[in-house]
């Protein structure tokens, strides 16, 4: 696996399953009928933030997923990072998304961020938790009912947090 700078030309190739996670509403606070201009212009970020893209490095290039990684906030808060992580359901449990959140981590240490925050992680969404727990991430502080989940109803989101 590969991850490298993600552009415009990577965006027809992140569009279908970053269509369809936004879609089904459990992982994102985005909307759902999310436009895909809307898509691109949420996720291909610029210069000093950054979106990658893993790719399969030994065959012909698919897009496995994709990460972008950003100040979490401006001015006196900006010396923490966050980042969002998509991996396209074809290649979940390949380990492209523990490469992705490790790939951030350390753009973060070498940028100068001092820690990272994630700011709604979906409880329900018991995988990417256990990852970003495996990493090194605590729970701060969960909003009760913060998240509107298609199938469980009103559940928690989580702050997670992790220093660099």
């Amino acid at each position: 696996m590969l991850i490298r700078e993600a552009g415009v030309e990577d965006w027809s190739a992140i569009w279908p399953f970053f269509r369809t996670i936004v879609a089904a509403g459990e992982t994102f606070t985005y909307p759902t009928d999310l436009s895909e201009e809307q898509g691109r212009d949420w996720w291909l970020l610029s210069a000093p933030n950054r979106t990658v893209v893993a790719v399969d490095g030994d065959g012909d290039g698919t897009v496995l997923g994709t990460a972008k990684m950003n100040t979490n906030h401006m001015g006196n808060g900006s010396h923490v990072a966050s980042a969002s992580y998509m991996v396209d359901p074809a290649h979940t449990g390949q380990g492209v998304g523990r490469a992705l959140c490790e790939y951030t981590l350390e753009w973060a240490r070498a940028a100068g961020f001092r820690a990272m925050q994630f700011n709604a992680v979906v409880e329900t969404n018991v995988h990417a938790v256990q990852l970003y727990r495996s990493l090194g991430f605590e729970v701060l502080g969960t909003l009760p009912e913060g998240f509107r989940h298609p199938t469980a109803g009103y559940v928690g989101l989580h702050i997670m947090h992790r220093a660099l």
